[in-house]
């Protein structure tokens, strides 16, 4: 036992908390997609995230300079062929430190980074930008460079298929794939 606390002290002393600045776009294609479309995820420096309503009451993104990190998700289904109006996109979006670290938000905690879904399509009723509310924000340090970003999420206001993103993103600025 006594052999095994200095080991443990070790191993902890040299687990370096994440603390990392971006100063460039990052934009990767992400792993874990639906079949029918493509992901991609971008974190955005220098940038601040608002929400506001238009005149019918839905609420649309507004990205201004500013003094944090944008994380942007993107699904777009492939569009049904000799279809008119078959475009569908679901679009996540969180507003960061400017210094990304390692964080765990749950539902009430989900808005401190202002994390909102989006569906986009000809679906009549059934489009517009929401607070998400109901789920689980992760990100934890994988090695060096790279973070591992995990959201969970369920909204009641209109039908999703993304509810899940659980991706590897490396932190350097030429890390597009």
């Amino acid at each position: 036992m006594k052999n095994i606390i200095p080991f443990v002290f070790i191993l902890l002393a040299s687990c370096k908390p994440l603390n990392f600045t971006l100063n460039e776009t990052v934009f990767k294609k992400t792993v874990n997609c639906p079949n029918n479309g493509e992901c991609s995820i971008e974190l955005i420096p220098n940038k601040s995230l608002e929400f506001k309503m238009d005149e019918f009451g839905n609420s649309y993104p507004i990205i201004s300079e500013g003094e944090r990190i944008i994380l942007k998700y993107t699904y777009n289904r492939n569009p049904v062929q000799n279809t008119q109006d078959s475009n569908y996109t679901e679009i996540v979006y969180a507003e960061l430190d400017k210094t990304i670290t390692e964080i765990l938000l749950t539902s009430e905690e989900l808005q401190t980074i202002k994390l909102y879904f989006g569906r986009l399509c000809y679906c009549k009723g059934e489009t517009g930008y929401y607070p998400i509310k109901n789920g689980n924000f992760k990100i934890e340090k994988s090695s060096k460079n790279t973070v591992k970003i995990d959201i969970e999420f369920s909204i009641k206001e209109v039908p999703q298929i993304i509810s899940k993103i659980s991706e590897i993103v490396s932190l350097k600025s030429n890390a597009s794939n």
